[in-house]
């Protein structure tokens, strides 16, 4: 008997990353994401989770919604399928996918897969709480929750291991996290729990919830600041990515970083904040010889793909990724338990320029060689 997959796919889910929004939730950011010039990612970074079950398509029922909310990349790799929903409007919301997500649970799905941010999660829960085990395909600005796979690919192979190996697979718990937006693009962090859902248990290809910061950290970073900053070239772009680690490192040159935005130094000096990936490319068009330090998601050990989606992989082609440092506490470091550090532009030809061992600054010139998968 073919198992019956539910999937869902919030289109609209990380479409504000690109063009500095912090976010994607409500009706009027979607507008204005897409007014300055946003494309929408999430059908295809679910089209690349399902890829991952090519394998054993015949083994596998979905059920999904209309159009990119799944039935496009469905009908596209050639899975059977059967559409349950349709959005009353063009534009989808938070209500269509909790709608979707109580039907699959009357039709006794076996597992639900959905592409989103925590919004999406928590629209998900909402609908199945914990009745239902889920695995979540990363599309969104703000991941903190810990029902994601580490990336799309992640998140299929969970998937294709859970129904090759059946009766074999352990479940656990894991939180369901959200942040108040407007305070996000105000640069104020204010995450909640908002509950927990069922998911398969596999360390190695789902993410940690993140981690957040605590009070020693600004006396922790001060060493690295004075690396960076002693070793800073003149006429060289400087670009820091969002956090309390790069916001530290500019604290020192008594420059007011924008904490969850990027920000963008020459010569010790501000020349640009909150930028948008098109305001990065066009600058790199007049500062060429330029180079990003961003810092590690604690808890989870991102260094792009989550919360610096300006800094994509259009950014790090034109940059050079031999030109970014890392810096991260050691105290973060030792929160990954040995996990490796991970990009997730989405593009995989960049993503794979990180396989291997990069150094990680940790302090006044001192570093970690630490594993980065792609």
């Amino acid at each position: 008997m073919k198992k019956k997959l539910g999937f869902i796919v919030n289109p609209y889910a990380g479409i504000g990353g690109r063009v500095g929004l912090k976010g994607s939730d409500g009706k009027e950011i979607v507008e204005k994401a897409l007014s300055l010039g946003a494309e929408m990612e999430a059908p295809q970074r679910s089209l690349r989770c399902l890829k991952q079950l090519l394998a054993i398509k015949d083994q596998i029922f979905l059920i999904t919604c209309t159009g990119d909310m799944g039935e496009n990349q469905a009908e596209e790799l050639g899975f059977e399928y059967e559409v349950i929903t349709k959005p009353k409007k063009d534009r989808t919301t938070g209500k269509d996918t909790e709608k979707a997500a109580k039907i699959m649970m009357k039709k006794s799905v076996d597992l639900i897969i959905f592409a989103g941010g925590d919004g999406t999660a928590r629209d998900i829960f909402r609908a199945i709480d914990r009745n239902i085990p889920v695995v979540g395909i990363p599309a969104g600005v703000k991941i903190h929750s810990g029902v994601y796979g580490a990336t799309p690919e992640s998140a299929g192979q969970v998937v294709k291991k859970l129904f090759e190996n059946r009766g074999k697979v352990q479940y656990k718990e894991a939180e369901v996290m959200d942040i108040d937006e407007e305070a996000f693009r105000n640069n104020q962090v204010s995450a909640k729990l908002y509950g927990y859902m069922k998911i398969p248990f596999e360390k190695t290809l789902m993410q940690s919830k993140k981690a957040g910061s605590n009070a020693s950290e600004e006396n922790a970073v001060d060493g690295m600041a004075s690396h960076i900053i002693e070793n800073m070239e003149e006429d060289r772009l400087y670009l820091f990515g969002p956090g309390t680690t790069t916001r530290g490192i500019l604290k020192k040159l008594d420059i007011d970083k924008t904490l969850l935005g990027v920000d963008a130094v020459l010569n010790k000096k501000l020349l640009a904040k909150d930028l948008m990936e098109k305001d990065i490319l066009e600058l790199l068009k007049d500062y060429p010889k330029a180079a990003i330090v961003v810092t590690v998601i604690g808890g989870q050990g991102f260094i792009f793909g989550r919360g610096n989606q300006q800094l994509s992989h259009r950014v790090i082609k034109k940059v050079g990724h031999k030109n970014i440092t890392v810096a991260a506490i050691e105290s973060k470091m030792i929160a990954l338990e040995g996990k490796p550090l991970r990009a997730d532009t989405g593009d995989k030809e960049i993503d794979d320029l990180f396989n291997g061992y990069m150094k990680v600054l940790t302090g006044l010139g001192r570093y970690h060689a630490v594993k980065v998968v792609g």
